[in-house]
């Protein structure tokens, strides 16, 4: 087959076509931003491939003060984020750890973050979302854990540090400015259990998800949550988006 023919046939190829279409690629994205050191070096690095972000905290307020939430708007400013949610959940994983066996605690809290975050996802016409987990590093960011975890969320979820290790955010972290706010103990595992499940199956997180009212956990962590706006200015250091990147 000569070259134009072949060059003809691959361009009307339905691949090609779908490759080629005028419909810009996902943009804008959930952050699901802690107080730690994995979640902002995450939002750094999409940022850098060209994201819009809208960060979203889940606090585990009224169980804990307001420290992490603190530490989330601080990070946003770091960042040049424009927009924050900050969602208490304190009642709702005090819920799901009365409610559930304890063991698969974070799998069930992730999963319920997973869906407030498609919520606001809803909200701000975002594509994707965005954490800060990489695999092995503590108990819930086992393999079958995260897949456990993916089967509850509706947009994609994209986890730029995966194969990082806590060293490489930790540096990177230094370098954008993010790692002073970070620093300090994180209380993500308050509710947690002593041993949590590190293979967690999905039909086991279903039949423990049959023992809370899911939606209305949802509705309760929304209602009143307003967006937070800031100027969304870069700080100082913070590099701007590559535009080769996106490309």
């Amino acid at each position: 087959m000569a070259v134009a023919e072949v060059a003809k046939a691959i361009s009307a190829s339905p691949v090609t076509r779908a490759v080629t279409a005028s419909d810009p690629a996902p943009r804008k994205a959930i952050l699901l931003l802690s107080g730690g050191f994995d979640s902002p070096v995450a939002g750094h690095l999409m940022v850098r491939q060209g994201y819009d972000l809208v960060a979203a905290h889940f606090s585990l307020e009224p169980i804990t003060d307001d420290g992490s939430t603190v530490k989330s708007r601080t990070l946003v400013r770091i960042l040049g984020l424009p927009t924050l949610y900050v969602v208490r959940v304190g009642e709702a994983f005090a819920e799901v750890a009365h409610a559930c066996h304890r063991r698969f605690y974070f799998v069930l809290t992730k999963r319920l973050m997973v869906r407030l975050a498609d919520a606001i996802a809803d909200r701000e016409a975002a594509d994707v979302l965005v954490t800060g987990e990489n695999l092995g590093q503590v108990s819930s960011q086992t393999l079958m854990n995260l897949r456990a975890i993916d089967a509850a969320a509706r947009h994609p979820v994209l986890r730029p540090l995966i194969g990082m290790d806590k060293q490489e955010i930790m540096d990177r972290a230094k370098v954008i400015g993010t790692y002073e706010t970070s620093v300090g103990p994180e209380i993500c595992d308050l509710l947690g259990p002593p041993r949590p499940a590190t293979a967690a199956r999905l039909e086991q997180i279903l039949a423990e998800e049959t023992k809370l009212d899911i939606d209305g956990l949802v509705s309760a962590c929304l209602r009143d949550v307003a967006p937070e706006k800031f100027k969304g200015e870069r700080a100082p250091g913070m590099q701007a988006p590559d535009p080769e990147a996106s490309r």
